[in-house]
């Protein structure tokens, strides 16, 4: 298990479907946008870039820029890492959003606001409540010090119970730390405002519960970053394995065994070219549920692979019967650290299915896997649906 790791730039070609608030904020900026064309044929305006980072890329989804992301290549392997850290991002940055909404729609209806607001008609703090974030932010560069004091009363309790719990490895305390103080510094601008206006008055206690139990409640969903991370990126390779054995089948036709060809560094490198020349990729995408104004559906998230695949109906019931399979007797952590590597086999992100879903029944994340055939071409799909 780990947190979100700092890395400058991942090295992913990625192209960026951007919302009508992404699409206002770039052409204000005098930005030139692109017409896409993405893995299911249709079109739509973004950006494209080969290389990001992870920090911009996180901004804009979390001021609701990004509708939707994908990249495709012939071959994931040499970018496992930045594959699995860009979706940990996307679904860290979903948590985030949630985490803040959360807090915002709880802490308004606390009797010290209710009061407040029937002290204070004309500056009323509920769900339609705007105050430019110039204002905030004057408002806000003054209470630096009340900031701190308030983050330290909020985390105390929340750091000691973490560091109690004898069922937490080493590492995961230190993960969980660092969760629960990222998860209150992303609260945005106005949630602050309102944490530091009534720090400290009669009815803040009732403030400091919310707080306190949604930073428990989202320390333990964060772990499902890693799973999701995980599952994807081994989905990936065993479409990347499907693509290069049929390559190799074709290429050197007459040779017994060819699939053992592809575990040769220099022959694979070859099949990978081929599969580039051809365009015959792997894609994959992630759909948010939709920007700032989008009420109700900033926890969605729908991870599709997309894969040329003449076996559909095998892939479809691979899928749903690994989903089923019982694979309880350890966690996937546990058991993807334990495979020796180069070992995994190819289709054991279909296994991974099974301990994901279980992962987010705990944890109260509706999931759910749907394979299909895209309408509009010949690829099969692999559509993974969330709602955190």
């Amino acid at each position: 298990m780990c947190a979100e790791k700092k890395k400058f730039i991942l090295d992913l070609p990625l192209k960026i479907i951007l919302t009508e608030e992404g699409t206002s904020h770039f052409l204000s900026h005098k930005k030139q946008l692109l017409n896409l064309k993405l893995a299911d044929n249709r079109s739509a305006h973004g950006v494209s870039m080969t290389s990001f980072s992870p920090g911009s890329l996180q901004d804009m989804i979390l001021l609701g820029y990004i509708s939707k992301m994908e990249i495709s290549m012939p071959e994931f392997v040499s970018h496992r890492q930045d594959v699995m850290d860009l979706s940990k991002l996307i679904v860290f940055s979903i948590l985030y959003k949630q985490f803040d909404s959360e807090i915002y729609s709880a802490i308004i209806k606390c009797e010290c606001i209710r009061h407040h607001n029937r002290q204070n008609p004309s500056s009323l703090i509920d769900e339609k409540t705007v105050i430019p974030e110039k204002q905030l932010r004057m408002t806000l560069a003054m209470k630096d010090s009340t900031i701190q004091a308030a983050k330290k009363t909020i985390l105390e309790p929340v750091w000691k119970s973490i560091m109690s719990n004898s069922e937490y490895s080493p590492e995961e305390k230190n993960v969980y730390l660092l969760m629960t103080e990222k998860f209150l510094n992303r609260l945005t601008l106005m949630n602050w405002y309102i944490i530091v206006k009534f720090y400290k008055t009669d009815g803040f206690n009732e403030m400091l519960t919310i707080l306190r139990q949604q930073l428990a409640s989202y320390m333990t969903k964060s772990k499902v970053a890693e799973y999701i991370s995980v599952m994807v990126m081994e989905l990936a390779l065993n479409s990347e394995n499907n693509n290069v054995k049929k390559a190799a089948k074709y290429l050197y036709q007459g040779i017994d065994n060819s699939d053992t060809l592809i575990f040769d560094p220099k022959i694979r490198s070859e099949i990978v070219k081929e599969l580039q020349r051809k365009h015959e990729l792997v894609f994959l995408s992630w759909t948010l549920g939709g920007g700032s104004m989008s009420i109700g559906k900033q926890g969605l998230l729908q991870i599709t692979l997309y894969n040329k695949d003449d076996e559909f109906q095998e892939v479809k019931e691979n899928i749903e019967s690994k989903m089923s399979a019982n694979l309880n007797k350890k966690s996937l952590i546990d058991f993807y650290r334990q495979m020796p590597d180069g070992q995994e086999g190819t289709d054991l992100g279909l296994y991974y299915l099974s301990y994901l879903e279980d992962a987010c029944k705990k944890v109260n994340i509706k999931f759910e896997s749907i394979v299909n055939q895209s309408s509009s071409s010949d690829l099969t799909v692999i559509n993974l649906k969330f709602n955190f």
